[in-house]
């Protein structure tokens, strides 16, 4: 594949921009495949991107080649898909009718049923499986600002594709175990969901014992529900994912010594969503909390938590106020 070929972002959101922008800052050749409001926002704006580790990049809006024509990705290199997981379909078909078939196809996206979708409608394309371990969370006016740490890591390929994606910034790193790297992020993408319920800061919700003891609860139904699939799910962090559960119950003050070291989150961090429901948009609840009260219907097991919480968002997305801002105990009560 030839290197000078674009990279399309497929699917310009809060995550796509950022990755996307820091690739065209770092001199990468960048396309985005947006939608109108996007695209009239970065015109007018640039692009901004922030984070709390002190980025700042800023590309004029002239410099950034945006459209909302498919046709873009006629001369792609490599596509990076951030849909969403439910349009995952949708921009798979896209990607068929007018990528070439030696472009490489990267999702950059939550859940982990995604690169089985995109396998279904590009056969004959290479798809590499990533995952995003950081939270963007857009500003408005083209800033996007990165709140949370991590490195991106996708599955190691023989086209050296993390390091030739790797810019001042913005890391990727290649694992041998895309799936069980994936299936840790879920269990940590659990939280979406709460942090969407409570209405709350990311951070300020996190450093909550009793926020963190429901969160606790909701893996250890998810661990019990992988290891009778016979997962073994990867932490994004140093330490074991069955491990988890324990520390979030820590008292505050040792959480924050085990955690803090582990974990930035900025004061502004919020889960995508919680966004979603103050939009009025459908979530991503049955790619995350779903998969998992999938796998307790056809194992047997009881998950009442976690189908709880999805029968909570569920509502919320119905009612289309926003978070509900519900407190522990009245979580824990909607899920009996």
């Amino acid at each position: 594949m030839n290197a000078a070929r674009p990279i399309v972002i497929a699917g310009a959101g809060s995550i796509g921009c950022f990755v996307g922008g820091m690739l065209a800052a770092a001199g990468k050749p960048v396309r985005f495949l947006a939608r109108s409001r996007m695209i009239d926002e970065i015109r007018a704006n640039g692009l901004r991107l922030t984070s709390f580790e002190g980025i700042d990049r800023r590309l004029p809006g002239s410099s950034i080649e945006l459209s909302d024509d498919p046709a873009r990705l006629r001369e792609a290199g490599i596509v990076l898909v951030c849909v969403k997981s439910a349009d995952t379909a949708a921009m798979a078909a896209t990607i068929a009718a007018y990528a070439p078939s030696d472009a490489i196809v990267v999702s950059l996206q939550n859940g982990v049923s995604n690169v089985a979708t995109l396998q279904t409608h590009l056969a004959g394309h290479r798809i590499v499986a990533g995952m995003v371990p950081f939270n963007v969370v857009a500003l408005g006016n083209g800033r996007f600002h990165r709140s949370t740490s991590g490195d991106i890591v996708v599955q190691a390929d023989d086209t050296a594709l993390a390091a030739r994606l790797s810019v001042p910034g913005l890391m990727l790193r290649p694992t041998d175990d895309i799936v069980a790297v994936q299936w840790g992020k879920l269990l940590v993408n659990l939280n979406n969901a709460i942090n969407a319920l409570s209405g709350l800061p990311l951070r300020d919700q996190l450093s909550q014992r009793p926020w963190r003891r429901l969160l606790a609860d909701q893996i250890d139904e998810a661990l019990r529900a992988t290891a009778a699939e016979g997962i073994a799910p990867v932490a994004p962090t140093p330490l074991p994912a069955a491990w988890t559960p324990r520390i979030l119950r820590l008292p505050d003050w040792a959480f924050r010594l085990v955690a803090g070291r582990m974990i930035k989150i900025d004061p502004r961090a919020r889960s995508s969503m919680a966004d979603d429901l103050d939009r009025g948009r459908v979530t991503e609840i049955d790619y995350l909390q779903g998969v998992i009260v999938e796998i307790a219907r056809r194992r047997h097991l009881d998950v009442p938590l976690t189908r709880g919480i999805v029968e909570l968002i569920k509502h919320a997305e119905r009612l289309g106020q926003g978070s509900p801002r519900l407190n522990p105990d009245q979580i824990r009560a909607g899920a009996v």
